[in-house]
């Protein structure tokens, strides 16, 4: 009998401040072909990744074949995704998107450290696809609300993820929550492509 095909993992819904903190991996078992998990420091692990947020930058920096690196910011900070020649619909997809554009993105995270220590997280893209102002702002909505969950079940006993988090991070989830808040009060701000604001469009406070 053979086996059947592995399922795909959730795509979990998280800002940029918090994934850009998560570079924590693990897996959950010793099979070579175990999916890697980032630890998100609100208490969650997360093999997949689905965000929305304005393409600002693109650019090609492969050396011998095409390899494609997106800048995509949100209400809280930058994510930047890499696709080449194993992410050909990814890759395509950035090749033809023109920046500024709200897209979103579903994808696995990728960790790795800098000459000086410093461990970088990014996301290599399974789909990139452009959307319009109202599935941004529903995708803002819903991640506030799931990272505002993650952070009222942290200190909930047998919260596995949360105790990994606490031991391996020295971050306040609290952080986050802030954060969530903040960008729920920024929807009141409108479809800043539209309006023609598109250089500040979800730039990060503070950027």
């Amino acid at each position: 009998m053979s086996q059947s095909a592995p399922t795909r993992e959730v795509a979990r819904r998280v800002f940029a401040t918090e994934f850009n903190d998560a570079g924590f991996t693990f897996k959950e078992s010793d099979d070579e072909r175990a999916p890697v998990y980032a630890l998100l420091p609100t208490g969650e692990s997360a093999n997949r990744v689905f965000f929305v947020g304005t393409l600002t930058e693109k650019e090609d920096v492969g050396d011998d074949s095409e390899y494609w690196r997106g800048r995509i910011v949100d209400p809280t900070g930058t994510f930047f995704v890499y696709a080449g020649q194993y992410q050909p619909e990814a890759a395509s997809a950035i090749r033809d998107l023109e920046p500024p554009a709200y897209v979103a993105v579903v994808g696995k995270p990728r960790t790795y450290e800098t000459d000086d220590g410093t461990i970088r997280v990014s996301v290599r893209p399974e789909s990139i696809t452009e959307v319009d102002a109202a599935v941004r702002d529903r995708w803002v909505a819903e991640t506030a609300e799931r990272t505002i969950e993650r952070v009222a079940a942290f200190d909930d006993e047998g919260n596995e993820y949360a105790r990994m988090a606490r031991e391996e991070y020295d971050l306040d989830p609290e952080t986050y929550k802030a954060a969530a808040l903040s960008a729920l009060e920024g929807l009141d701000g409108g479809d800043e492509l539209a309006d023609g604001d598109a250089a500040s469009a979800d730039t990060p406070a503070g950027n």
